[in-house]
């Protein structure tokens, strides 16, 4: 339990960090593009804006999630992490759609920027959302995950101001600019729809990608003293924790002892398989199931 509450604060200390870090260089951003009279700045000032209210709604949705289990969500309140997740994907979505929006018309009609105010910007935007995204990286949450990769596309995205910059200063070649700002967001979009597609699995209840229900049938087959296996659901509420429900079919004359030790072994078996919640049904050789869809 121990374990699992430093694991829980870390993820939420992980998401603070990178909240700060976001916010304190969104402001520096609108500062520094008034300064610079640079309208690039400025409109990445109000990417970076975005991105402070969907790490905030993380770090909020991450400590909620840590709610112990009630009269309301008897299993706990794990899924509003996913909820996180989910809504920063469609936001980040959104904010590349946006930046598409505009690069695209500025390889027609390319604009001049000031390379000079951009590389110091550049510099600064990589080292802050650098640290923030080696935070996150360490993380296992689809949460923090997804706000990752909102701050490495902004890292990625200042890599490419200061490439392009520093080619400006010896080249007057301004389409440099949005051509690059078009290869990283459909980068970022294709690991975001990646992440997406992991998400809308749990929340769809889906079966955990590396598992699979006849896979975790065999571990439970295996067992001496096991006749089948049969209705066996798997799923995760989080992306992290994994459910098992399963009916068990024994012979009838089994001692109860033995029936306990066979419950035993088999919850040790998908403990090892990383399967943390584990509800066992036992029905006898002779016994017909009672639920509907058991076959």
């Amino acid at each position: 339990m121990a374990h699992d509450h430093d694991h829980n604060h870390d993820k939420q200390n992980n998401i603070k960090v990178a909240f700060f870090l976001n916010i304190f260089f969104t402001i520096l951003e609108i500062f520094g593009g008034l300064w610079t009279n640079s309208m690039a700045i400025l409109s990445d000032a109000l990417h970076d804006l975005g991105d402070s209210f969907s790490l905030g709604i993380a770090w909020y949705l991450e400590r909620y999630s840590e709610k112990k289990p009630d009269q309301n969500f008897s299993f706990g309140y794990a899924r509003f992490s996913l909820l996180g997740a989910l809504i920063n994907s469609m936001i980040l979505i959104g904010g590349s759609a946006l930046i598409l929006s505009r690069a695209i018309p500025r390889i027609i009609s390319p604009e001049p920027v000031n390379p000079e105010g951009m590389i110091l910007f550049a510099i600064i935007g990589i080292t802050i959302n650098g640290i923030a995204v080696l935070r996150l990286r360490k993380g296992s949450s689809l949460n923090e995950k997804v706000v990752s990769w909102h701050l490495l596309e902004d890292v990625l995205g200042w890599v490419v101001v200061l490439i392009a910059s520093i080619i400006l200063l010896f080249v007057d070649l301004p389409i440099i600019d949005p051509i690059l700002s078009i290869l990283i967001t459909l980068f970022v979009l294709y690991n975001v729809f990646k992440n997406l597609k992991s998400i809308m699995n749990v929340f769809l209840q889906g079966v955990p990608n590396h598992l699979s229900v006849s896979e975790v049938e065999d571990y439970i087959t295996d067992h001496q003293g096991i006749i089948s296996v049969h209705h066996t659901h798997v799923w995760s509420m989080d992306g992290e924790k994994i459910f098992i429900s399963t009916h068990i079919v024994l012979k009838d004359d089994l001692p109860r002892d033995e029936i306990i030790k066979i419950k035993r072994d088999v919850k040790k078996v998908l403990l090892d398989k990383g399967i943390a919640h584990i509800t066992i049904e036992i029905d006898y050789e002779n016994e017909g199931c009672e639920d509907q869809d058991c076959h």
